[in-house]
């Protein structure tokens, strides 16, 4: 691999082709290069996709938890040599038509991708990333904003405490309030005693103070070189011109470094450990079956295909599904509520790591979980598996080996993702692209009846490394941390003269002019305007009609899967039936058809297609977010050879699902309950706005009602309750009820797959689906409308505060939806973005208009203040008021605003979208209006519509905070007219 071979490819002079190999089931060539001088390797996915990806990734092994790598990436991200400004990836951000631009930081890389449909576009991003990422300046100021800082709480006071601030530091406080990322920090740290994966990579809050500027350097002059650098690109420009931009704008200033930056092999531990700790617990109340067990093993390296492929199988025979034998235990155990969140294969590090466990337990249920779970593994070891169940896996591996996906992050992005990790650590990443072979292989050798039992002795029952984690909640534990950052900060400040108490001051005064200097944007590269493509392409699709049921159907480039869907409009509802949609939709795939059980439902799934689902989806009119349309969507996708197959099991599903196997009703529940919970810390800016919003259109209202921070509590509150049997009984004729009025309604149906498949599908889908008598259009769900402010806090387990504030505005169809939406954009570059990140050390804050509940959105995330980011939110509309803004603000933002309008999603992705764009009055028409309107938007139409719609008397505020917050300022919470919520 390290040598040059004879080989077609061409290469740009400096760097030598190694090889190529075609990938036909991911319908592209990869392409294997290596730089002459330094080492650095190039992978170019060469694909036909317009949409190119860059990524350049360095090997970083931190050997501490003081978050070097993370600081380090957001702080090279600063300034560079050629482009001196004080933020030129938020700069480039708002000048750019990228449909991606992030960096991510790794527990053993760390990585800067973008993509871009533009060739302009993507030649300037690539200019200030190559700049940014190997000619950062790393000015101190930078790191004492994005890292760590202290500062006194009254500024200029020095007489007054010291406090830590930093963005890395607020980010990582939010992080760690996730009881998950607390259980995943702990079991590596016991799971890897020796290597990098031993620390917290993102940075732990107790530690980051520790990382010193000099010490950030040394890490960026030791890792940040050519020689450790690994670039991947993907799509259509080829890789000679990719590389001669990489020569001319970094690698020929630089020579190879003979430092070889790898994670060191962990030592096998000799004997299975116990260990027992705590997490943060900071509600009022009961600590009872709060407490969670995991289970983990250290298995092989990643990077050996053939045991990466067998970890994998391994895996999914025992957990794939909830008639998977370790799935089913950890579903259905009396010692807790619920499976755990770290379940299966981490597979992403060097060395693999296989966990289960149980969240809603006891810590004295720990010897009885560790013993059902090695009874599950000896009698799979003993017992073998059926083969149709091996077959089955095999087939998910198969189907996910195929998927162009794209929907989330770009299909190029992705694909380089999963093959990053080989890279990492030296090896093969196109055979982890290319699984088609090893698959060919594993199906033969599963035909040998102990295959699966030997894996289960040798990577589970015959391997002593193995770690037992017992995490309990500690009410005292958050009181703990307080106190000791308090008297280190204390400690810190007695030793301070008064000389070293005026640089504090004074660092706070630089860091703050910093902040609010202009700087000359005009070294930065951009996209203009007239770069803009004119019009959105359109997708074309047919209808045909049989026995009255409709099919619509695209022919996409779907690389052998078909996706299929039901749609029906949902049927007037009461309150009591609306309440139980997401539980209701939750559980239509998860339980028995035609009388059977749904352990036999899940091994015909797993056999037929890769995914079902169902839910609902809904959307305010296009001139009114009083009416609202619902719809049932019944989804899956399968291979186009089992498109038959795949329509009967949909068929199914929505006409023979029973509500009967209440046991499951019961764990389906707590399930969702579970994950309901731990969205908190992730999404906790969503669920703040959802909050702002519930009373300002009726979609709105249930957004928050049902998947919002209400319906987190009353899941709780259900899941509490259906520990009667009555209740259990009572909710399950309650499914039953709601079911029959869903299923009555007239279908219609979405067909996606290659044309050359399309006939086939067509004609099994019609043949498949039964026609309806029934018109459902008199009957049809139509919500109560609202429109009401509200003012509420609420309080929940959560270091960091997330912030929100609401304004009702004007659906899409109204003519100030498309200024309104391109305010959010200038207040976020050009007020937000400083005030609330910046100078207030939130990890994000922004504003938006969401048109389809006629709403504006200010909020923040992971933020440690929160009177002082409701100011901000204030201040941002006195700004856009009172500045006189040029034309640069507002072409920057309506770039942004029609780069996120333009962003491509997977072939799949985009028919669906196009389809339910169109049931929901959303015409290709309707679109490219609005995307004109947006292009028309001037400062004089933003400043209208910031003065008519954002006014004091039409705001609604809504916050998450912890205990200790609103204690601290309970007299100001009930002045402001906050509504206290406990969650």
């Amino acid at each position: 691999m390290n040598q040059a071979v004879a080989s077609p490819l061409r290469a740009h002079p400096a760097f030598d082709a190694l090889r190529e190999a075609r990938i036909d089931s991911l319908n592209l060539t990869v392409e294997h290069y290596e730089h002459k001088a330094t080492g650095a390797v190039h992978y170019h996915l060469a694909s036909d996709s317009p949409e190119n990806v860059f990524l350049v990734a360095l090997r970083t092994v931190p050997h501490d938890s003081t978050g070097v790598a993370h600081i380090l990436e957001h702080t090279a991200l600063c300034g560079s040599e050629r482009f001196p400004v004080r933020d030129p990836f938020f700069m480039m951000l708002r000048r750019s038509l990228n449909t991606f631009m992030n960096a991510f930081t790794s527990s053993d890389w760390t990585a800067y991708p973008f993509a871009s449909q533009n060739r302009k576009d993507f030649d300037n991003l690539l200019n200030v990333y190559m700049d940014a990422v190997f000619f950062s300046r790393l000015d101190p100021l930078d790191f004492a904003q994005e890292g760590h800082r202290v500062e006194f709480a009254e500024r200029d006071n020095p007489d007054s405490d010291l406090v830590f601030k930093g963005v890395v530091f607020n980010e990582m406080k939010g992080a760690m309030s996730s009881v998950s990322s607390t259980l995943w920090q702990v079991l590596c740290e016991h799971l890897f005693p020796t290597s990098t994966y031993h620390y917290n990579s993102g940075g732990d809050p107790a530690h980051i103070p520790d990382l010193s500027y000099d010490e950030l350097s040394d890490f960026y002059r030791s890792h940040y070189h050519p020689s450790n650098a690994i670039f991947m690109t993907f799509g259509d420009i080829p890789a000679t011109e990719h590389q001669a931009r990489f020569e001319e704008l970094a690698l020929a200033k630089f020579e190879r470094l003979e430092e070889k930056i790898a994670v060191a092999p962990e030592q096998r531990i000799a004997s299975p450990l116990q260990i027992a700790d705590s997490y943060a617990f900071d509600e009022p109340g009961s600590t009872a079956q709060k407490t969670h067990i995991v289970m983990g093993w250290l298995l092989g390296e990643s990077s050996d295909l053939q045991a990466l492929l067998e970890a994998q199988l391994l895996s999914s025979v025992l957990m794939e599904n909830s008639a998977s034998p370790l799935q089913r235990l950890l579903e259905t155990t009396e010692l807790g509520l619920a499976p755990s969140p770290l379940c299966g294969l981490e597979d992403s590090m060097r060395e693999m790591v296989f966990c289960c466990g149980i969240e809603g337990s006891e810590s004295e249920h720990r010897d009885a979980f560790e013993t059902q779970v090695l009874q599950v593994i000896e009698d799979l070891a003993r017992d073998g598996v059926a083969q149709e169940r091996v077959e089955a896996v095999l087939h998910q591996l198969e189907l996910h080996q195929r998927e162009i996906s794209g929907d989330s992050y770009p299909y190029g992005l992705q694909l380089i993702l999963q093959s990053l990790g080989c890279a990492t650590h030296y090896s093969d990443p196109i055979a982890v692209l290319n699984l088609d072979p090893v698959i060919a292989e594993l199906r033969e050798q599963i035909k040998e009846p102990d295959f699966i039992p030997r894996l289960a002795r040798k990577l589970l029952l015959e391997n002593p490394h193995r770690v037992t984690l017992v995490m309990s909640p500690d009410q005292s534990l958050s009181q703990q941390r307080d106190e000791s950052e308090r008297a280190r900060l204390a400690d810190i400040a007695s030793q301070m003269d008064s000389d070293e108490k005026a640089r504090v001051i004074e660092l706070a005064h630089q860091l703050e002019q910093r902040q609010a200097q202009v700087d000359d944007e005009s070294i930065l590269p951009k996209v203009t305007l007239a770069d803009v493509p004119a019009t959105l392409p359109e997708l074309t699709c047919e209808q045909t009609e049989r026995n009255g049921v409709t099919l619509t159907r695209y022919a996409q480039g779907t690389n052998g899967l078909v996706y299929q869907q039901a749609i029906a409009a949902l049927p007037q509802l009461s309150a009591d039936q609306q309440a139980l949609m997401p539980y209701y939709t939750n559980l239509m795939t998860e339980l028995g058809l035609n009388g059977g059980s749904y352990l036999e439902t899940q091994n015909r799934q797993s056999a037929t297609v890769g995914s079902i689902n169902a839910f609902t989806s809904m959307r305010g009119d296009v001139n009114s977010e009083q009416a609202v349309t619902a719809n049932l969507v019944l989804s899956s996708k399968a291979l186009a050879a089992n498109s038959g197959e795949q329509i009967a099991l949909m068929r199914d599903t929505l006409y023979s699902v029973t509500f009967e196997e209440t046991d499951r009703i019961r764990d389906m529940i707590s399930q969702q309950r579970a994950r309901r919970e731990q969205s908190v810390t992730g999404n906790g800016h969503g669920l703040a706005m959802a909050a702002a919003c519930a009373g300002m259109s009726p979609l709105a209202q249930l957004n928050h009602q049902l998947t919002g921070l209400a319906g987190i509590r009353s899941v709780r509150k259900l899941d509490e309750d259906l520990r009667s049997a009555d209740a259990l009984a009572a909710l399950s004729q309650q499914f039953t009820d709601l079911h029959k009025r869903v299923a009555d309604m007239p279908v219609q149906l979405l067909a996606i797959a290659e044309a050359e498949h399309m006939d086939s599908v067509t004609e099994s889908a019609l043949a498949g689906w039964p026609g309806s008598s029934v018109d459902g259009s008199a009957d049809l769900w139509t919500p109560t409308a609202i429109r009401e402010a509200r003012n509420e806090l609420w309080v929940t387990n959560t270091q960091v505060n997330f912030c929100a504030r609401a304004y009702p505005t004007v659906p899409v169809g109204h003519p100030d939806a498309a200024p309104l939406t391109v305010l959010g954009a200038i207040l976020r570059n050009g007020f937000l973005h400083r005030a609330i990140r910046e100078q207030g050390g939130a990890y994000g804050g922004g504003a938006s208009q969401d048109s389809g509940i006629a709403a504006f959105r200010f909020y923040s995330y992971r933020d440690p203040r929160f009177w002082d980011t409701l100011a901000d939110f204030d201040a941002s509309i006195a700004w856009i008021a009172e500045t006189n803004l040029d034309s640069q603000p507002l072409e920057e933002a309506i770039l942004g605003v029609v780069g996120s309008l333009d962003k491509p999603s997977s072939p799949a992705g985009e028919a669906k979208q196009h389809f339910h764009n169109g049931l929901f009055g959303r015409s290709h028409a309707q679109r490219e209006r609005f995307r004109q309107q947006i292009l028309s938007v001037t400062l004089d139409d933003v400043r209208r519509v910031a003065s008519e719609y954002l006014t004091p008397e039409n705001a609604s505020t809504a916050v998450i905070t912890n205990p200790k917050q609103r204690d601290a300022d309970l007299s100001r919470i009930e002045d402001s007219g906050l509504l206290v919520q406990e969650l």
